[in-house]
């Protein structure tokens, strides 16, 4: 069973995706190891808590640099013996050091169709602003491998939301959540963590 770790900094209802998962016998592969946050008091942290879940709190403000903060966040990730980890809604791109450390080995979940709507500034309800506005008529949500480049790494997984009439970003974001992200991370997450991706490059 590979020991995943899971990066957040708000609310946590993808970890949350993932804990429930867990207890339905979705994850197979992965024991949820640790829970590290970028901010204190993040709700994300009373769930793990909740479940069991160590936590550990790596605040972003309290390094100076970037490459500081990179070099935290890599120690947090050895104390809990990270195999993988994954970024749920976690809201901070992390250097190339740290990528390269976890080469194909981080996953994130980004609330569009990549390679729409996506990369530097894209995150949040941005996302789903950018959909309406353009007026697309199916949204998504979709699993990557992280990279160097934001939204940039090899998609494992991506389902359709449809785009209905008077939709806000705050009702099109909760259906993306409920009917893509919160499906999707756990199913991409098994998939990695079985093994079953290791042929893909």
């Amino acid at each position: 069973m590979k020991r995943v770790v899971v990066l957040v900094s708000g609310g946590g209802t993808n970890l949350q995706a993932l804990i429930d998962a867990k207890a339905r016998g979705e994850l197979p592969s992965a024991e949820l190891a640790g829970v590290v946050s970028s901010k204190e008091g993040a709700f994300a942290l009373e769930r793990a808590k909740k479940a069991g879940i160590p936590t550990e709190v790596v605040p972003r403000k309290a390094y100076a640099s970037r490459a500081d903060y990179d070099e935290a966040i890599i120690a947090a990730l050895e104390r809990f013996g990270a195999d993988y980890v994954v970024l749920a809604g976690f809201l901070y791109v992390l250097g190339d050091k740290v990528v390269e450390n976890y080469d194909r080995r981080i996953i994130n979940v980004h609330p569009a169709l990549i390679p729409s709507f996506c990369g530097d500034g894209m995150y949040g309800l941005h996302v789903h602003e950018a959909a309406l506005a353009y007026g697309v008529k199916v949204t998504g949500a979709t699993v990557h491998f992280v990279n160097e480049v934001t939204d940039g790494g090899q998609i494992i997984l991506q389902k359709a939301v449809d785009v209905l009439p008077g939709d806000t970003p705050e009702r099109l974001q909760r259906r993306v959540m409920e009917q893509a992200e919160w499906v999707l991370l756990p199913k991409a997450l098994e998939l990695v963590c079985s093994g079953q991706l290791e042929g893909m490059k």
